[in-house]
């Protein structure tokens, strides 16, 4: 079995976010699989998805510090300025973050680890609208 669908995330404001649940409750089609995968792309080159803890918010901060931290808007050899401050900062992250997640579905579900959950990271101050591609395989 093969679905695809688009997924259309709010507006966030900067910083990491948990969308497991968004992600979950838009894909009815994968309580029929047993096993399988899904494979979660996002659209867009200044956001990103990754794999992390899905219970102490803490965790997410200290992500997003961290990052502001080390790839400020102000470094003087940017050249792609044009859009504003935060958006090369915001293509750096989401390269070194990445923007494609591959997650294993069992038994209808998602099999995450105990503490994990998936994580948007909004890079840019005013990202708008985020859109994902869900594609599922499985049997």
């Amino acid at each position: 079995m093969w679905h695809q669908q688009e997924l259309r995330l709010e507006p966030r404001p900067r910083g990491f976010h948990l969308i497991t649940d968004e992600v979950a409750s838009a894909l009815s089609e994968w309580r029929e699989v047993r096993v399988g995968l899904l494979h979660l792309q996002l659209l867009h080159t200044s956001a990103s998805l990754t794999l992390n803890e899905n219970a102490d918010p803490d965790v997410r901060h200290d992500l997003d510090a961290f990052l502001r931290e080390r790839i400020p808007g102000d470094l003087p050899y940017f050249r792609h300025t044009l859009e504003g401050p935060d958006d090369m900062p915001a293509h750096v992250c989401a390269s070194l973050l990445g923007t494609q997640l591959t997650l294993a579905v069992r038994d209808g579900r998602l099999a995450l680890g105990t503490w994990q959950g998936i994580w948007l990271g909004e890079h840019r101050d005013h990202g708008g609208t985020r859109r994902l591609i869900a594609t599922l395989q499985g049997e």
